[in-house]
Order: structure tokens, then C-alpha cells, then sequence
């Protein structure tokens, strides 16, 4: 590599050296319109001797040789326009400081650099354009047929480097803007409106097609994927608004349009300020930092650069995955991993008075709902309420400054253990708010797409298998939002919560499950009548929908339009200990559980056992 760069550089200064000969050169002939006097053609060759060797010390000095000429750029032609322009000066004032008594006629001290800045800049170009376009040229007819939805930024940028691609070849742009039809990128004509897909897919030959767009609302971008289901043409796409804050889209981005790009929502606009202020610096800390939020709220905080990042997780796998995660995204990131259990107190006072957090967010928890439901009943209990309760006295006793505890929207109005057990844990939280200096705030948010334990794994395996897949309800319908979306709403819930506050996030618009197992059947490259769907009835615990709120409560505005804050029914000390003293009963059986989950939260509705069954259609 370093024999082939000099080889470069060395051909890049003969090229110029040749230039600049021949440039002196032909500036006496169109001086003397090719009819040269012996005097001046004895001239021209001993002034040579010093004209070329200073043009060429000049362009060294202004690292002409350093660039590569198949990325040249303006940058690089005003680096020649700015070299041959001082060589242009010193040339007469070397012969004046000399006294070389040469009579160098003006009009070659202008042609001369003219000639020079045209065929350096000009060669370097014509280079650029015979490796991007003479290899790869526009007009070439092999690789595969593509057309690109969008013709915007990222689609002009996009289209460069498909140009430099022998695995694709781009035949047109669509774009709902009138303005640019007609209009052409990179060679390539804008042809019509995404409606017109289905037709110019069919008239060019293309069965792939990249969606180029974004910047665009989620609404717009499910739409463009809509229009490629109903064509039949294999949707490629690039990376999120925010994978190209880098600034540059390439070939080896595009990825297979996946579940979140249809489910997809408008990025998270974060308060950087208060969160650098809140986490850079400081030492934070996560249970339940292996989980699928805990270890995505471990990336989102990694990137304020705190001072040290605490992993305390009972799962050792979880614990080595998020550890080999961190490691390769964030090398120079100062970590720690601690194993251990959150309803073991020893151990919480240990860490958090050895290393002395001052943020904690509170992930670990049993959220698996059928698996909570029967034999596990009082385990969910212990973890998700006496884990809450033990990790939250610690905090208090350590002098932890904020909180965070994550829950979930099966707390509102809940038909399983796992929802009343997350409701008793967000009262316990807000019981302690009258004790002590911690701030304690919660959050409640929906399923994400691709959590351990969710419905999207679980169709991509059936959909792996052939099928079929089972669905519990022919209507029944979550709240969905992506793992970072979720962890990037928590850091923020964090920030502005002063204490005591449940915060509940906009989970958008329900989807039905029934749907989205239909639209995974169809980005995995099936149909319907290749892959069934088959009812299987709710199991225990699950109801057709979830609520954000419950009957009693009501939310108020935040500042952040995807914050909202729900005015619960609050607990206090005496609640607590009365609490506490339950919990600290021997192991109980799951119908004596849920009777005593029922006197603790009245808003529990205790499901039967027997599972709903739904005749498969």
C-alpha cells in the first residue's frame, strides 16, 4: 500500500513537471503564433532551467501530492489555482532578484499560468470522471435495474456512489414533488410521482427498488413501502435520519426494509444540553443492565461520556453480552460489571457506596406475562415490588440525586401479575418521594419492537419454520415503539422529572397484532396463502388491549411533546410498611397471590385460568 502511494505521488509530480514544460512552452508559441524567433526559442529553453523547478518547489508547498486524483475536488482545484497564481509572482520577481537577464515577453507571464491551472486541474478531473464514470459510467448496461423512491439530498448522494456500483445499475427517481420531474442526479432523470411506481417498475424491468427518504415522516416513508408491497417489488432502504448524521450514504448502507421502518416513528428530539449536565462526568448506574432496555439505555448513556457506567445484572450471559457491546462500541468508555441480584441489599450498598452513582436507572424486573401468570406468581411479586423496594432504600441511604425506574403500560388497569406488580413497585417509588433527597421518578411505556421474550422474534422463528403463525386474538392490539426510542424517552423522562412523577410516553397509534404478523409474512418475501396465521385464544393474564392511563387517572402536558405525566393515586409511608409486611410472608400460592394483589392495587382484574379459544378461520 505505502510502495503504491509513492508510486502515486511520484507519477502525480512527473505529470505536473510535464505540465509546466510544456505550459512555458506553449505560452512563447501563442505568444509568437507558432512562428518563434531563434532569440526567444534560445530563451525559452535557458529560462526553463528555473522556471520549472520553482513552479514545482511551489506546488510541493502547497501539497498538490498528498490528494488522489480519482477524489479530487474543488478543494483540490483551488489548492492548484492558488499555487499556480504565487507562481505566477515569483516567477518575475526571481529573474528581478537574480538579475538573470532574461526578456520574458508579459503575455507569456499570463497564458502561462492560464494554460497551467486548465491542464492540472482539467487532468485531475478527466481522471475523477474516467474511474467514476468510464468504469462505472451512467449509461452502462449491466447490474441490476433499480429505481430510487425520493429525490432528495440523501437520493443525490446515494446515486453517486451507485454510479461506482457493478452490483447495481440506476435507472430513474421518483418523487412526489412536481418541481423535480424532469430534473436530473447524477445523470439520471426524475420520472413522476411514487403512484407511478407499479408502471415504470414494470416498463424498466426493476424488482428492487430503494427508498431514499430519511428526512421524511414516518408517515410518508410507510407509505413508499406500501406502494412496493403492492407492486410486488423488494423494498431496499437507507439508514435512519440519524445513521447519517456522518453525512455520506453508501451502497454498502442499504439494508431489507425491516418492521420498524413500517411501525417506524419520528426521531426523538433530545434535551443534549441538560443530559451532558445530568450523566457526562457523573457515575450511573443500571440494573437490569443485560436486558434488552437495560442494555440500550446503557448505549444511549455511554454516549455523554460518564465518568464510570455500572452494569449490575443477575443474568451472567446478559451481563457478558452488554460488557463484549460496550467494549467494541465504546472502546475508550470506563465500565464496570457487577453480578447480582436487586432484592439482595448487602450487595447494593456495597457497589453503590464503592463507587458512588448519582443517577440510577431501574430496568431490572420479570416481565414475561403468561410466565408470571401460573407457578411464578409470588416470584414476580418479590423481584418486581421487594426488588424495587430494596434497590430504592439503598439509593436513599447512598445519596443517589435521581431514580429512574422503568415500567410499563400493563401497570394501568391491570389483568395480570406482571401489571399489578409493576403498579405496586411505581406506588413504592412514590411512598419513598417523601423521604430522603433521591428524586424518584417513573416511566410507562408499551412493547418495543424486538425485546426478549416479544411477539417479533417469535414470527420471524415461525416464518423460519414455514409457518404457520399463531396469533391469540384476531383483534388484539399493542402500542409498539424501537428499543432506542424507548431507552432515548427514559433519559429524558429522567431529566425533567423532579420527583414522584409517572411519566407515560406517546406510544402513537395501536397496531393490531394480526397486521403486523401479516406485514412481517410479506417483507420475509411470502404471502398470506405461503404462510398461515392460526388463533390460538388469550392466554392467562393478556388482555386485547393496553391502556396508558386508568380510569382514574389523567395526564398532564410536559414540555416534550412525547411526555406526558399521569396523575396517579398516590401511596404513602404507611402504605408501604403495611406493604412491606406482606411481602416479607413466607412463599405463597398463586391464588392467594392474586386475591392479596387485588386488595393492594383495586384496580387489578384477576383473569380465569381457562384460555380463551378462538376457532382458527
Amino acid at each position: 500500500m505505502i510502495i503504491k502511494s509513492k508510486v502515486r505521488t511520484t507519477l502525480a509530480i512527473l505529470h505536473d513537471a510535464i505540465a509546466a514544460v510544456l505550459c512555458w512552452s506553449f505560452a512563447y508559441l501563442l505568444r509568437f503564433n507558432f512562428e518563434l524567433p531563434d532569440t526567444y526559442a534560445t530563451e525559452l529553453r535557458q529560462t526553463l532551467i528555473f522556471v520549472v523547478p520553482l513552479q514545482m518547489l511551489i506546488f510541493w508547498r502547497f501539497n498538490l501530492y498528498r490528494g488522489v486524483w480519482r477524489y479530487a475536488s474543488t478543494a483540490d482545484l483551488r489548492r492548484i489555482f492558488l499555487s499556480v497564481l504565487v507562481s505566477a509572482c515569483a516567477i518575475p520577481l526571481t529573474f528581478w532578484t537574480f538579475r538573470l537577464n532574461f526578456i520574458i515577453p508579459r503575455s507569456v507571464l499570463v497564458i502561462n499560468p492560464l494554460l497551467l491551472v486548465l491542464i492540472m486541474g482539467g487532468s485531475r478531473f478527466v481522471y475523477r470522471l474516467w474511474k467514476e464514470q468510464g468504469l462505472y459510467g451512467t449509461f452502462k448496461m449491466h447490474g441490476e435495474p433499480v429505481l430510487v423512491l425520493g429525490a432528495g439530498d440523501a437520493a443525490a448522494s446515494l446515486a453517486k456512489d451507485l454510479t461506482k456500483s457493478r452490483e447495481w445499475r440506476l435507472v430513474g427517481f421518483l418523487d412526489d414533488d412536481i418541481d423535480k420531474h424532469g430534473s436530473m442526479l447524477s445523470g439520471v432523470r426524475v420520472l413522476g410521482k411514487l403512484e407511478e411506481l407499479s408502471s415504470y417498475a414494470e416498463r424498466l424491468g426493476v424488482t428492487k427498488v430503494i427508498i431514499a427518504m430519511p428526512s421524511s415522516s414516518h408517515l410518508q416513508r410507510k407509505r413508499a413501502i406500501q406502494l412496493c408491497t403492492q407492486a410486488n417489488l423488494k423494498a431496499l432502504t437507507v439508514p435512519s435520519f440519524d445513521d447519517l448524521m456522518n453525512g455520506k450514504i453508501a451502497v454498502s448502507q442499504l439494508r431489507a426494509v425491516e418492521l420498524d421502518d413500517l411501525l417506524g416513528r419520528d426521531p426523538v428530539v433530545l434535551d443534549d444540553a441538560g443530559l451532558h449536565d445530568l450523566l457526562s462526568g457523573n457515575s450511573v448506574m443500571i440494573t437490569g443492565a443485560g436486558g434488552s432496555i437495560g442494555s440500550e439505555i446503557c448505549c444511549q448513556i455511554a454516549r455523554f461520556s460518564p465518568s464510570m457506567l455500572m452494569l449490575f445484572e443477575s443474568s451472567e450471559f446478559a451481563l457478558y453480552s452488554i460488557e463484549q457491546k460496550l467494549n467494541q462500541l465504546f472502546p475508550s468508555l470506563k465500565f464496570i460489571c457487577l453480578v447480582g441480584d436487586v432484592k439482595d441489599a448487602a450487595r447494593l450498598n456495597e457497589v453503590m457506596q464503592h463507587h458512588q452513582p448519582t443517577v440510577l436507572f431501574h430496568a431490572a424486573a420479570y416481565k414475561h406475562v403468561p410466565l408470571m401468570e401460573q407457578h411464578n406468581t409470588w416470584q414476580a411479586v418479590r423481584n418486581n415490588v421487594l426488588g424495587t423496594w430494596t434497590v430504592a432504600t439503598a439509593a436513599q441511604k447512598n445519596g443517589i440525586k435521581k431514580f429512574v425506574m422503568i415500567s410499563t403500560d400493563k401497570a394501568v388497569n391491570p389483568t395480570n401479575v406482571m401489571g399489578a406488580t409493576k403498579r405496586l413497585a411505581e406506588m413504592v417509588c412514590q411512598a419513598m418521594q417523601s423521604s430522603g433527597d433521591t428524586q424518584f421518578v417513573m416511566v410507562r411505556f408499551g412493547n418495543v419492537l424486538g425485546s426478549t421474550g416479544s411477539v417479533i422474534p417469535k414470527f420471524h422463528a415461525q416464518i423460519a419454520q414455514g409457518g404457520p403463525i399463531t396469533v391469540t386474538h384476531p383483534e388484539i392490539t399493542r402500542y409498539f415503539m424501537s428499543i432506542p426510542e424507548a431507552a432515548q424517552l427514559v433519559l429524558q423522562a429522567g431529566l425533567m422529572g423532579n420527583g414522584g412523577e409517572i411519566f407515560v410516553l406517546d406510544m402513537g397509534e395501536p397496531v393490531k397484532i394480526v397486521d403486523l404478523a401479516k406485514d412481517l409474512i410479506r417483507l420475509s418475501g411470502f404471502t398470506d396463502d405461503e404462510i398461515k396465521i392460526e388463533f390460538s385464544g388469550l392466554r392467562p393474564g393478556e388482555k386485547l388491549y393496553e391502556e396508558l392511563l386508568a380510569d382514574t387517572e389523567h395526564s398532564l402536558a410536559t414540555p416534550h411533546p412525547k411526555l406526558r405525566i399521569a396523575q396517579a393515586r398516590p401511596a404513602d409511608a404507611a402504605w408501604l410498611e403495611e406493604l412491606l409486611k406482606w411481602i416479607e410472608q413466607s412463599v405463597l400460592e398463586d391464588n392467594s397471590v392474586r386475591k392479596a394483589l387485588k386488595s393492594w392495587v383495586p384496580e387489578y382484574e384477576i383473569s380465569p385460568d381457562k384460555r380463551q379459544l378462538i376457532t382458527p378461520l
